[in-house]
């Protein structure tokens, strides 16, 4: 097995506004090794770009990290002063932002900013180098055209080749962890199993681990090998993807399964959908959080919060924070 590549242990990021303070990730702690492609999946507001956010420095005001340490190879790098963490970003860690158009710059070439990514974190290069190395980037995520499309800006390309070009400065400088937040989102079906098969290929090639975080259940089953569910600034539910997809230790888990469309069930009228809202991080309920849209709740769901339960599926680790995982993975 792999070595560990990102160790998280105890993170919790809040926001301080005037309604309160929102608790966006909670005491969060795990580890991703070398090659392994972690999903991260739970509704609009569960954390999940927050924690992604958290782990590389990028929460601004009014929010904070308040606690928790992220090792990065072996070495922390939570509370490393800015200039210290942008030499970490882009080098180690490359990331992959939602919406191309609005992480690009419009008024440079593509070539610009690929190439400053580029000198940026390998001063020794000079010009012509840098701009050798990004026409071969291009070709690498299958850029048509590649050197005379480098002198294009970004309005020139459609949103699966801005989506490319993303990916392109990611992998620039051979990070070792790739964080995608909501990679595909923007893109139809053809354009996001292309992007999915260029990552799954870099990934596989290079060794390079990668967080993908995304509400699509679907895409985590096809591009993923563990999958962590978020709700309300928690994991509370961490398996492998065939194992999540066999038997759910958690009802939030089981409700966005059964949200998800399938083209093998013929279904009249709306999808199920999760009844109620997420709760309100300033003002969590007390005992487990999902307790008031679950309709398996119990007294003691609503009185006390759950600990993480360790539990062995079929020979597949699953921890789950519900006071019943054991029971659910039973039947």
């Amino acid at each position: 097995m792999d070595e560990v590549l990102l160790s998280v242990r105890g993170l919790r990021t809040e926001f301080v506004t005037r309604d309160g303070v929102f608790a966006a990730v909670r005491d969060v702690s795990f580890e991703l090794r070398r090659g392994e492609k972690l999903g991260i999946v739970g509704e609009s507001g569960s954390g999940k770009s927050a924690l992604a956010l958290s782990i590389v420095g990028l929460i601004e005001p009014p929010g904070r990290v308040v606690a928790g340490e992220v090792e990065l190879n072996g070495r922390r790098i939570s509370g490393l002063p800015d200039r210290q963490l942008q030499l970490v970003r882009g080098k180690e860690v490359g990331l992959i932002f939602q919406d191309p158009m609005a992480a690009l710059d419009p008024v440079k070439s593509i070539g610009d900013q690929i190439v400053e990514g580029i000198r940026r974190h390998r001063r020794h290069l000079g010009r012509r180098e840098a701009r050798r190395l990004a026409i071969e980037l291009l070709r690498e995520v299958q850029v048509p055209f590649a050197e005379r499309r480098l002198a294009d800006y970004p309005h020139q390309y459609s949103g699966g080749m801005r989506q490319r070009v993303m990916i392109a400065i990611a992998l620039a400088n051979e990070p070792d962890l790739i964080i995608a937040d909501e990679p595909t989102t923007a893109l139809d079906v053809t354009t996001q199993a292309q992007v999915l098969d260029l990552l799954d290929r870099l990934v596989s090639e290079r060794r390079t681990a990668i967080i993908l975080i995304t509400h699509n259940l679907g895409i985590v089953a096809e591009f993923c090998d563990s999958v962590h569910v978020m709700y309300a600034g928690r994991f509370v539910e961490r398996t492998t993807v065939e194992q999540l997809f066999r038997a759910q230790a958690h009802p939030y888990t089981e409700a966005l399964l059964r949200s998800v469309p399938r083209p093998d069930r013929l279904q009249r009228g709306p999808l199920p959908s999760i009844p109620g809202f997420p709760p309100s991080l300033a003002h969590l309920p007390p005992g487990c959080s999902f307790a008031p849209r679950c309709p398996a709740a119990q007294e003691i769901c609503r009185d006390r919060a759950p600990a993480t339960v360790e539990l062995v599926s079929e020979s597949t680790p699953v921890l789950a924070e519900c006071h019943f995982a054991r029971e659910r993975l039973r039947t």
